[in-house]
């Protein structure tokens, strides 16, 4: 069995420079950047395989085509994730982002790989189900839709596969933000759990993959759904309520020890210590 890591550092998904104003807004902008680098560095020595997803970094002009940011931009960064997979042939993808978005190659290239015998376990504070057209026009709050094949057709239309809702479990979830969106949740048929049901143990979760029978799972970690009266990793600081870290640990090795698991990402890491002092270094004489 063949394991990669994919670095992968995608940030155009997002659009949350005005939730973090103590960076200036580029540097914010592009914060997942740099974030994506820092978990590559942090991450333990593998023998497996490294694969750079190439990702543009200039922003100089930020463009919103049919309801998605960088929608374009977005499109053929997928596009080359894509091929590095197509490339390399993994059989298990170990992504560290890069927001959300960054699962969405993955994902669906898994799927494809392994003909529907999989299960993702969304492990974040939001759901990321919004569609084009929605109130907030960042890809990766569209992340998990365009998993299950719905979404902006450019991007969806590359993907190898689909993943059915029936089999799509939201752990973690604390904030749907408008109604509709818990609407669509309902709708779907989504299963999902809040911090308080997997504060304890992860009995829920693990009855609810016992239940839905796939012999594989896919897990996306979104860094947000952490209580940030533990650690502040992401975009969010507030409001509390969140997994601590070591919920978070345990349900992913829970899961683990449960179902085979073929892909892990870790996405959406906001470095604000990491980028001021980036900033600071910038402004010193003889360094650069």
């Amino acid at each position: 069995m063949k394991t990669i890591r994919l670095v992968y550092p995608q940030w155009q998904g997002g659009n949350i420079a005005r939730w973090i104003p103590s960076i200036p807004a580029e540097d914010a902008s592009r914060g997942y950047y740099l974030g994506s680098m820092l978990l590559n560095f942090l991450a333990p020595e593998t023998e497996n395989e490294i694969f750079n997803v190439p990702v543009a970094t200039d922003i100089s002009t930020r463009i919103e085509i049919n309801g998605v940011l960088d929608r374009d931009i977005i499109r053929e960064q997928t596009k080359a994730a894509l091929d590095t997979l197509r490339i390399a042939n993994p059989d298990k993808v170990v992504t560290l982002g890069g927001e959300c978005s960054v699962s969405v190659p993955v994902f669906t290239y898994l799927a494809d790989k392994y003909h529907g015998d999989v299960a993702i376990v969304w492990v974040d504070a939001h759901p990321d189900i919004t569609l084009p057209g929605d109130d907030y026009n960042g890809f990766h709050a569209m992340a998990l839709t365009a998993c299950m094949g719905m979404g902006d057709e450019d991007i969806v239309g590359q993907l190898p596969a689909r993943v059915s809702p029936a089999d799509v479990c939201l752990a973690g979830l604390r904030e749907c933000e408008y109604p509709y969106i818990e609407k669509r949740v309902s709708d779907l048929g989504l299963a999902h759990f809040s911090p308080v049901q997997l504060a304890v143990d992860s009995t829920p979760l693990m009855d609810w993959l016992k239940s839905n029978g796939k012999s594989k799972v896919m897990v996306h970690f979104d860094m947000d759904v952490m209580d940030p009266s533990d650690i502040i990793a992401a975009v969010a600081d507030g409001p509390d309520g969140g997994l601590k870290l070591s919920e978070v640990v345990r349900v992913i090795n829970d899961i683990a020890a449960t179902k085979e698991l073929v892909a892990l990402t870790v996405a959406e890491p906001m470095p604000r210590l990491a980028i001021r002092l980036k900033k600071m270094l910038e402004q010193l004489p003889l360094i650069g």
